[in-house]
């Protein structure tokens, strides 16, 4: 089973959805915007990337990243409150298969869970 945070008005996740429709997976898609994840969901999905900081699944272009004064300095768990409140500051889209993950940017990395 596989699921997706999703976001359809973002073409990379869309490109990424259409990959895994393709192969037949079944599939679960979350539209994380409107069911924001948990601070234990994402650090869920931290683990589950293999990455050692939030920072490497945080949209840093985002208008709210400035908004809230994150920087390079803000705490880890001042990113997990962050992300929890504001989910569109989540890097999009992210795919998980059992205990493991991958950002679909580019979508074939999502070819490695299919």
């Amino acid at each position: 089973m596989i699921t997706i945070w999703h976001n359809p008005r973002c073409s990379k996740s869309r490109q990424t959805l259409a990959l895994i429709e393709q192969s037949g997976a079944e599939v679960t898609i979350r539209r994380y915007l409107d069911d924001a994840p948990t601070e234990a969901e994402i650090d869920a999905a931290r683990r589950a990337l293999g990455l050692s900081s939030l920072r490497d699944m945080l949209r840093k272009g985002e208008k709210s990243y400035k908004e809230l004064g994150l920087n390079s300095e803000t705490p880890e768990t001042a990113l997990l409150s962050a992300m929890a409140q504001n989910p569109v500051l989540i890097e999009r889209p992210i795919v998980f298969a059992g205990n493991r993950a991958v950002i679909g940017r580019p979508p074939e990395a999502v070819q490695d869970l299919l």
